[in-house]
């Protein structure tokens, strides 16, 4: 399974979620560091759902920017 994950800049360090599977979120000190403690924690989160009987979300979202000006228009 391929899932898109968001990685946003906190304070101190970078954050992680996956927007298909609700409460997945994670950080780390770096890019790299992050993205495999969400590989991590997505591997926690299925064994979590398995243990429980529920089944594995499937992944949904895909990623789109928006494009907006720096100041607002005037009409």
């Amino acid at each position: 399974m391929r899932y898109l994950i968001i990685i946003e800049q906190a304070e101190h360090n970078l954050s992680a979620y996956v927007p298909d599977l609700p409460g997945c979120v994670t950080t780390g000190a770096t890019r790299d560091e992050v993205i495999t403690n969400m590989r991590e924690a997505i591997e926690l989160h299925f064994q979590g759902l398995r243990e429980d009987g529920e089944p594995i979300p499937a992944a949904n979202s895909e990623p789109a920017f928006v494009e907006v000006p720096l100041t607002p228009s005037v009409a």
